[in-house]
Order: structure tokens, then C-alpha cells, then sequence
């Protein structure tokens, strides 16, 4: 019986299905949320991946409970899948269940924010520290070309994820130094719309001269934007950050959004099915696996369009 605070929110059945022995390969996935457009994206490749490779799957969404993260992890044990594909709500919150999969016989493979490997087999996603000093270095160079030299920056972060805290201290590494931009404040938005919202409000409200901010994911995002506009500063305040959604390619069409740091959910979450697949059949895999991630500004934004319509 599954509990309660555990929403199963997909079960697909797929006709030919690859099977181990008699029974059909089935792969669980659990993840932050399915409210997030990205989370969806994760998703949608695994809906194309389980199509592709004749699978089923099972998707868990946890609401942002690493509670119910962990109890989504069990039920899968217990229903008896024979992967689990992790998006963590937290990386290290989550080791003791999944050490109990893997003493099950239960492979798991880590998307978007890393886990220990082992027990992990495998993290599929992008270097977050590493795509946080380079969207900091291109901010910097904005900022030596269009504004003299000299910024003065708030971040909205989510300092409940480990992973945008990696692309905030990214960017604090590539900033520093920079004598003529100062790092006024960081702001919590929890990775919620909302209170990311009113965050970035009381940013701006504290911090008068404010002329940047950088964000650190799609709520922070999307957040900051709403506020830059509510709050008629749409002309001075500009945004860099994490992330594209419609709302967001608007704001690069205003101008309010400059640089916007872009993963591939989507092949995170196919490349999750197709490496489970490979893990079951024995084959060799490497720790790791690193999406490229490209910044999205005006001048490149045409060939995201289609994707967020």
C-alpha cells in the first residue's frame, strides 16, 4: 500500500516492452516536483526513452518533501521496479534510501543534481559549479563593455537546493576580484515562485542602486522577473540567471533578461532511461555523464521558441 503523501502521478504501460525474463522492464523516477516546467521536461524524456526502448515507468512527484522523496523511494522498492531514476530534493537527505535500493538489487541513477557514486551508478546532468563560473565571467564581461566596469548585483537563490547553491558560489568565484562589482545581497526564494517573488521584491526595496540580479532557477527566475516588472524597473534592473521558460524569453525580448543559462531536461531524463537499460544488461557505465549547457540571449533565443510555445 503506498502512502498518502506520495503523489504516483504516472504509470505508463508500453506494448513490446523489453523484458527481463517474462516480466517487462519497469523504471520508477522521483523528483522535486511536477509543478516546475523543467521537472516536467525530465519527465517528458523519460516518457520518450520508456516509448523508445519498450518500458515502463512510474513517476513520483514529492512535492518538494524530502519526507515524501523518501517514501516514494521505498514504495518503488516495494512495487518492484527495477530502476530508479533520483532528481534528489536533497542529495544527501536521500543516501540512506537509496542505499537500501541498491542492497535491494534496485540500480539508481541520479539527474540534475548529484548523488554520491556509489550507492548512485551514475549522475547524468550539468556541471553546476562549473556553468555558474561561466554565466559569472559572461556577466562580468557585460559589465566591463556596457556599463563601465562597475555593477552592483543581488542574487536570488534557493538555498534549500544543493545544486543551485554550487551555481551561486560559480558565480560568486567568477565575480570576485571584479572591483567594480559588488555582491549587495542574496536572497532565499526556497525554489518557489512565490516566495521568490516577494524575495527579489525586498531585494530591490533594500537595495535602491541595484542594477543586476542573477538567479539561480526557474522559480528564482521567474520570480525576479515578475518583480523587476512590478516594480517599474524594467529599464534599470537586468537579469541574468538559470533557466528558460516562455515568461522568460519575453524578458529577453524586453531586454530585462541578458543571459539566461540553459540545460537539456529533456535529455536528462531520456539518457536516464537509456543508461538504466545499460546497467541491467551488465554493460560499463561512467560516473558521470555532463549535458552541455549554453546561455541564451537575444541573439540566439529564435531556436528556443518552439520549445516553450
Amino acid at each position: 500500500m503506498f502512502k498518502k503523501a506520495v503523489v504516483f502521478l504516472v504509470v505508463s504501460l508500453v506494448l513490446g516492452t523489453v523484458a527481463l525474463g517474462a516480466t517487462p522492464i519497469k523504471i520508477g523516477f522521483t523528483v522535486w516536483n511536477l509543478q516546475a516546467l523543467f521537472f516536467n521536461q525530465q519527465l517528458e524524456g523519460i516518457k520518450k526513452a520508456a516509448a523508445d526502448f519498450g518500458v515502463e515507468y512510474v513517476a513520483v512527484d514529492c512535492q518538494n518533501d524530502l519526507t515524501k522523496q523518501v517514501s516514494s523511494i521505498e514504495d518503488l522498492v516495494r512495487l518492484g521496479v527495477n530502476a530508479i531514476i533520483v532528481n534528489p530534493v536533497d542529495a544527501f537527505g536521500v543516501l540512506p534510501a537509496i542505499e537500501e535500493a541498491v542492497a535491494a538489487g534496485i540500480p539508481v541513477i541520479a539527474i540534475d543534481q548529484k548523488i554520491k557514486v556509489p550507492p548512485a551508478s551514475i549522475f547524468i546532468g550539468v556541471d553546476n559549479y562549473g556553468a555558474g563560473v561561466e554565466i559569472g565571467k559572461f556577466v562580468v564581461e557585460y559589465v566591463k563593455t556596457n556599463m563601465g566596469g562597475r555593477a552592483k548585483i543581488g542574487i536570488v537563490g534557493a538555498l534549500n537546493s544543493y545544486i543551485q547553491n554550487l551555481r551561486m558560489a560559480g558565480f560568486l568565484e567568477a565575480v570576485k576580484g571584479e572591483i567594480g562589482i559588488q555582491v549587495a545581497q542574496i536572497v532565499d526564494g526556497q525554489n518557489v515562485l512565490e516566495i521568490a517573488m516577494t524575495a527579489a521584491e525586498n531585494l530591490m526595496t533594500a537595495n535602491p542602486d541595484l542594477n543586476l540580479v542573477y538567479t539561480t532557477g526557474e522559480p528564482a527566475t521567474l520570480g525576479a522577473i515578475a518583480a523587476i516588472e512590478a516594480s517599474g524597473l524594467a529599464g534599470r534592473v537586468k537579469l541574468f540567471g538559470w533557466d528558460l521558460h516562455k515568461s522568460v524569453i519575453a524578458a529577453i525580448d524586453k531586454g530585462i533578461a541578458l543571459g539566461i543559462v540553459q540545460q537539456d531536461p529533456f535529455m536528462e531524463g531520456y539518457k536516464g532511461v537509456e543508461y538504466a537499460l545499460k546497467i541491467l544488461k551488465g554493460e560499463a557505465v561512467p560516473e558521470e555523464l555532463i549535458i552541455p549547457v549554453v546561455i541564451v540571449t537575444k541573439d540566439n533565443v529564435d531556436q528556443f521558441r518552439e520549445m516553450f510555445k
